[in-house]
């Protein structure tokens, strides 16, 4: 795995680290009266903006040095996704957004189609509808410049005014954990000119994340939002004109949805667009079940597939079209550390609130038989939230995080310093119910308060009995359904009701919105770097509603380490409260780790082509592989295609 953009240096925790420690938990905890001094003689512009100011493109960069930038321009690629939508608004809580419906969105600071851009650095950002970004050394405010050539699909100019009711739409009607957070940092947005937009940040609050928190607000029209009168926390299938690449050229409600490349596409020239961007047209085919759709894929209906499903990849892959040589087959590298997904306990209920319960039920999940029985022993199992960076917490806390750790106080609980990192239990492969593991959790369990009775039923004083019920979306894949149903197959065997709830993906969309469940197979995101996105998915402030918290966590201890991750001003201070972070949320045990790969598999029609070296972040297959049409009129030529 490749290493994040933060080094790492860990330092003998001698007074001077100690002392630095405390000065900053000091700065943590309570404000520094009067605020920081800094200074304010020299105004920074950039082309682009990354925290400590290291940008690894210069202001003359040509392109990313990942992309072809002669690749051609033209062709379809195709792809499928399980479940339905009813909407084309992802920015609502009502409603299931289709499939890319942020595509046709561009930012101050640009992104890519379904990936990070670049994809080949971490947490830097280039300009793309701002051509230079102003800021003082303080970060107190910042001002980005607009091109003025930005259009939206009507040929309307992209202005600051819209920049403007964009971020405060976001504010009035967008999700509340996002305007929550961002009303208490940003309280104030002036618009200069039609082309430039300054943006005033909260005093005594982190400067980590807040330019490219603004710089990444999506551009909206303002005028097509007045006009039409549209919400943006309503469902609806209408979509205001975007300034992207893709527009939405067609809509078959939960069959397909395909975007088309727009020929007079504003920045298709810009140094940040050379080389991506390549296909004509997007298409989405859904399908209600992962078997309907890989047989479309093996007759051609749609022509890229991200293998996700294990058993697929290792059985279902020697059809005609792959011997052959029609249908690539590939794995390739992923420098980007796995999404920790896993299954996430419900901390609002009262059953999963103590923590011994919550390893007991741990204790039935067997990962390696399910990786030899049903996974064909092609996972490891992931442990941390940075699987296999250096921001991942290992052994016993040490230099610069133990440092940081201790001047935190008694939110730390001892066991953090004195034992090693929380790491996931080993199983046997030879048998479902480890037995070992079995007898450890229904001690846990007996010590608890959940006594076994003459029915063999767990109850606790009251006679009330452990129920716990999982929840899953019926059109997901059946590897992962046999994986979950085996799993409460040993709770059962542990004297656990275990109730399994399959349902459709619109019931499954609310009621994991609503937080309806006991166990549910979910995730968080994986990092590599601070941000005011951890206090979204990890904080307590939100964690009664954030949709990027399933679990609900809410740990005072995991608090104090984002707010200290937030103010640190070195790399090195940043990794070490990462690390911290990392173990924290390992010792708040709030979901059961599963299986990571470490590389993309992929198969597709041999018409797409791709550069030698795939970047770390992304597979990038919608942003920056292109269509050969010669190979694509071979396909045809031999009925591998229609």
């Amino acid at each position: 795995m490749t290493k994040p953009a933060t080094s790492v240096v860990s330092h003998p925790m001698g007074l001077m680290s100690r002392l630095h420690w405390l000065a900053l938990g000091v700065f943590v905890v309570g404000m520094a009266l009067g605020g920081m001094v800094r200074a304010q003689d020299e105004l920074i512009q950039s082309h682009g903006y990354s925290f400590f100011g290291d940008l690894t493109y210069g202001p003359d960069y040509t392109h990313f040095d990942y992309v072809n930038p002669d690749a051609p321009k033209g062709g379809e690629i195709s792809l499928s996704t399980l479940g339905t939508f009813d909407s084309m608004n992802p920015y609502s809580r009502k409603g299931r957004g289709g499939a890319l419906s942020t595509v046709m969105y561009e930012s101050l600071l640009g992104e890519g189609v379904n990936a990070p851009a670049p994809a080949d650095v971490y947490s830097e950002y280039y300009g793309l509808l701002a051509h230079t970004v102003e800021y003082p050394p303080s970060k107190d405010w910042v001002i980005f410049y607009m091109r003025p050539e930005a259009r939206f699909s009507t040929g309307d100019p992209v202005t600051a005014y819209d920049i403007e009711f964009s971020h405060n739409l976001l504010l009035d009607q967008g999700l509340k954990s996002y305007a929550d957070a961002v009303r208490r940092l940003i309280p104030k947005v002036e618009v200069i000119d039609d082309h430039t937009i300054k943006f005033y940040f909260a005093e005594g609050v982190s400067r980590r994340s807040l330019i490219e928190q603004v710089g990444g607000v999506p551009a909206w029209s303002k005028k097509w939002y007045e006009e039409s009168g549209a919400r943006l926390d309503e469902s609806r299938l209408e979509t205001s004109p975007g300034s992207g690449a893709y527009m939405i050229a067609d809509i078959d409600v939960n069959r397909r949805i395909v975007y088309e490349r727009s020929p007079d596409y504003w920045g298709k020239d810009l140094p940040f667009n050379k080389g991506r961007n390549n296909f004509d047209r997007i298409r989405i085919e859904y399908f209600g079940d992962e078997n309907s759709a890989f047989e479309a894929f093996k007759a051609g209906e749609y022509t890229f597939r991200n293998e996700g499903n294990s058993k697929q990849w290792a059985t279902a892959y020697d059809f005609p079209k792959v011997r052959e040589g029609y249908v690539v087959k590939a794995e390739l590298p992923d420098g980007s550390p796995p999404t920790p997904t896993g299954i996430v306990f419900n901390l609002g209920r009262e059953i999963l609130q103590d923590k011994r319960v919550r390893e007991a039920v741990a204790l039935g999940f067997n990962f390696e038989w399910t990786n030899e029985s049903l996974q064909y022993g092609l996972f490891k199992q992931r442990a941390s939230y940075s699987q296999d960076t250096e921001l991942m917490a290992t052994g016993l806390p040490e230099g610069d995080e133990l440092a940081f750790l201790e001047t935190l106080g008694d939110l730390v609980p001892p066991e953090m310093l004195s034992e090693e990192v929380v790491t996931p239990h080993t199983s046997s492969a030879d048998r479902l119910l480890d037995r070992r593991n079995a007898r450890r959790a229904m001690r846990l369990l007996d010590d608890a308060g959940w006594s076994v009775g003459d029915d063999g039923k767990r109850r606790n004083a009251a006679g009330e009995p452990l129920r716990l019920t999982f929840l899953l979306n019926s059109s997901g894949s059946a590897t992962l359904a046999a994986t979950v149903e085996n799993f409460m197959s040993n709770l059962t065997a542990m004297g656990i009701d275990a109730v399994l709830e399959k349902v459709d993906s619109s019931q499954y969309t609310l009621r994991e919105r609503d937080r309806d469940y006991d166990l549910v197979f979910d995730q968080y995101a994986a990092f590599l770097g601070t941000g005011t996105g951890l206090i979204q998915r990890f904080g307590s402030e939100d964690a009664a509603y954030s949709l990027f918290n399933p679990a609900g966590l809410a740990s005072p201890l995991v608090d104090a380490i984002i707010e200290a991750s937030l103010r640190a001003e070195t790399s090195e201070q940043e990794a070490a409260t990462l690390r911290a972070l990392d173990r924290a949320l390992r010792y708040e045990f709030i979901m059961i780790p599963v299986w990571y790969k470490a590389t993309h598999w992929a198969a597709y029609y041999d018409q797409y082509e791709h550069p030698e070296v795939i970047p770390d972040f992304a597979l990038g297959n919608l942003d920056f592989w292109w269509y050969n049409a010669d190979k694509a009129a071979a396909l045809r030529a031999a009925g591998a295609l229609r």
